[in-house]
């Protein structure tokens, strides 16, 4: 292990005390949320230098690096759409920093560059994306990003000329988007950062070839804060989706058609549960958990003006529905139960046609499809496999191969198991473990572990370079399937939902408990990792057991649990988690905040944190508070640093250059901590 300096930076302690709900709370750290301040930005310069003193120091840190890009500077492709008989997607060639847009005229065509982010003008750290294109594929709009930041500007490119259209939108927040059925304008929900209106609050309509000034509203909100508006479309019509967040939680759904001015029709007004609209094919189709806890699909029949009438299309199952697409005449829908994934398709009425894919060992992801269009895309992975897109034919149920992500690892030396294990409070918990076949079959090793356990997000096999590196070296990979996920329905995820989130960290801590006990591995030999609400977990469960854990990689976290909901949009996670303005919510967020239960004297483990300005997703307040706080506070001589960046946000648009580095930096780390070969 490199020699670290005698003690890290020091962190001026400013004590704030704040009386919530006749609790006395001590925050002192509070100066560190002011990210721009000469004080925070000091402070920040000398974790720096502490932090990079120890990962460039780390033995083997260039054959780290080797690897690390053999995995990562390979080609990748993502964003696949189809409009008329063109094909828009984001393709990143080996060596490349950026990804560029391509376009194929049909899918046997060539692949032709749209969009180098490196003709910009932004250097590096500029990336673009497709978003929507026309309908008859004649124009593209796509986002542009600096950094990892969470807004973006937009710009519309002209596929055939190559050339971009004078009318781009401002850096901001695009809401809503949609083009006119005849190309020549489109409608828009934008938030832009610039701006003294709320824009965001109104949909507007942009004439192609005119001044932005010119823009008319066609729908707006009452000046409302706990309002959103949101905007979907099809070949006639715009659809408006009013969502009031905050106690009353409320949904509104409004319907006009892109050549007629007239007000909107409300269709579903003030409803108390939950709904995604489609509008194709003349129908309106929603996906609910009205009376259907693991999600149903229903066609609204609308007739004068009675209220409209509900016909079931895909009834509710014992498995949650994930995604679902509209592609022509069929209506495709995946869901996941336990490890196994499938995809089956019905045809508009709700007659079960044909089940397209299932797996047990690999996840599966509608990735792409359009009501005009018979073609659907969907992704595969494994725990040893990359992701892979298959192209799907409604029609004729044939499937070709769009891409296949080509990654130097060498699947049949792995594999994988799933186990159960008993919860705190007995509840059965089952946990896949990867590695090495040796590995796999006995003797105590050194082990990496993650989870999620939030928002009904399931954990499913998927291929990690994270993991598969470690696995590399040795290393047993776990991955429980905690409660607040939804791997077993809706009722997995509100089993660790608001006052109930302790069971989650239950959950993670019984699985490594169940890994020392089982003898797989040792307190001395565990690493957990994870990023944003699975870096709330890991850190979570450092803090209620340190003594289990030799290293924690805790990426993007949200960990101020009393404070979060006051930063950025992050009150709309409300309905998650609950706000310390609640008194209820007060007592199961101050019970488990990691932020607060940082113990002075405490021997905790060694701790990389990850952060960087351009989060506006999980403040990055949330690290820099922690971080002082868990050095302040250590007993223990292992490392406690920072990596942090001016550019790295919540978005995964980091080129590959500073993506190598960041990972070169977590896998050293863990390589240092564990004693693994380089």
């Amino acid at each position: 292990m490199p020699a670290l300096t005698a003690s890290p930076p020091p962190s001026l302690v400013e004590p704030v005390i704040e009386i919530l709900h006749g609790v006395e709370i001590t925050d002192s750290y509070r100066w560190l949320e002011e990210q721009e301040s000469p004080q925070t930005r000091e402070w920040l310069s000398a974790q720096t230098l502490y932090a990079r003193g120890y990962l460039d120091g780390i033995s083997g840190r260039d054959r780290i690096r080797q690897r690390v890009r053999e995995f990562l500077a390979v080609e990748t492709c993502d964003s696949i759409q189809k409009a008329g008989c063109r094909y828009f997607f984001r393709k990143r060639l080996a060596e490349q920093e950026q990804a560029c847009i391509y376009m194929r005229e049909r899918a046997e065509g060539k692949d032709q560059l749209l969009v180098d982010p490196a003709t910009l003008g932004g250097g590096i750290h500029t990336a673009v994306k497709p978003l929507r294109a026309s309908p008859d594929g004649k124009l593209l709009l796509y986002e542009i990003k600096q950094g990892g930041e969470r807004s973006g500007s937009f710009a519309i490119v002209d596929p055939e000329s190559r050339s971009a259209l004078p009318d781009a939108l401002p850096r901001g927040y695009l809401r809503g988007f949609a083009f006119a059925p005849n190309g020549k304008s489109f409608v828009y929900i934008q938030e832009a950062i610039d701006s003294r209106k709320p824009l965001g609050r109104s949909a507007r309509r942009h004439i192609l070839g005119t001044d932005s000034c010119e823009d008319t509203e066609i729908f707006c909100l009452a000046e409302d804060p706990e309002l959103r508006l949101g905007l979907l479309a099809d070949s006639k019509r715009i659809g408006f989706i009013v969502r009031r967040f905050g106690k009353q939680r409320r949904t509104s759904f409004y319907v006009q058609y892109f050549d007629e001015p007239g007000p909107a029709e409300c269709i579903l007004r003030d409803v108390a549960y939950s709904f995604v609209p489609v509008l194709a094919n003349d129908r309106i189709f929603l996906l609910t958990d009205c009376n259907a806890a693991n999600l149903r699909i229903v066609k609204l029949r609308l007739e004068g003006d009675r209220a409209p009438e509900w016909v079931d299309v895909v009834a509710e199952g014992d498995a949650r529905i994930q995604q679902w697409l509209v592609c022509g005449d069929r209506l495709f829908v995946s869901y996941v139960r336990g490890s196994r994934y499938r995809v089956e398709m019905f045809d508009l009425a709700g007659k079960h046609l044909r089940e397209v894919a299932a797996s047990s060992v690999k996840s599966i992801r509608l990735a792409g499809g359009m009501p005009a269009s018979d073609e659907a895309f969907f992704e595969t992975e494994s725990f040893t496999e990359p992701i892979a897109i298959t192209r799907y034919s409604a029609e004729t149920g044939e499937r070709h191969l769009w891409s296949r992500r080509q990654i130097p690892f060498e699947p049949t030396k792995f594999a994988h198991t799933r186990v159960w294990f008993p919860s705190k409070d007995g509840t059965s918990i089952p946990m896949f473990l990867v590695g090495r076949r040796e590995v796999l079959s006995e003797g105590c090793h050194p082990a990496i572990m993650t989870s999620y356990g939030g928002y009904g997000v399931p954990m499913t096999p998927q291929f990690s370079v994270f993991a598969a590196f470690l696995m590399e070296r040795g290393c047993l990979f776990a991955l429980p399937q905690i409660r607040g996920g939804g791997d077993f329905g809706s009722s997995w995820h509100t089993a660790a939902k608001r006052h109930k989130r302790q069971a989650a960290y239950d959950d993670f801590l019984a699985a490594a408990e169940w890994l020392v006990r089982t003898g797989r591995t040792s307190a001395a030999r565990l690493a957990i990792f994870g990023g944003s609400n699975s870096g709330l977990l890991v850190a979570a469960a450092m803090t209620q057991k340190p003594e289990l854990f030799r290293a924690v990689v805790c990426m993007v976290p949200v960990l101020d649990m009393l404070r979060y909901h006051l930063f950025d949009g992050a009150r709309v996670w409300e309905e998650e988690f609950g706000t310390a303005e609640d008194p209820e919510d007060f007592q199961a967020l101050a019970a488990y905040s990691p932020y607060h239960h940082v113990r002075d004297g405490a021997p905790y483990p060694s701790v990389l944190m990850v952060s960087g300005d351009a989060d506006q997703n999980c403040n990055p307040l949330h690290a820099r508070k922690m971080v002082a706080r868990l050095q302040a506070a250590s007993s223990s001589n292992y490392p406690i640093v920072l990596d942090y960046s001016r550019f790295r946000g919540h978005s995964p648009v980091l080129p590959l250059s500073d993506r190598i580095e960041a990972l070169t930096d977590r896998m050293a780390f863990l390589c240092d901590q564990l004693s693994l070969p380089v």
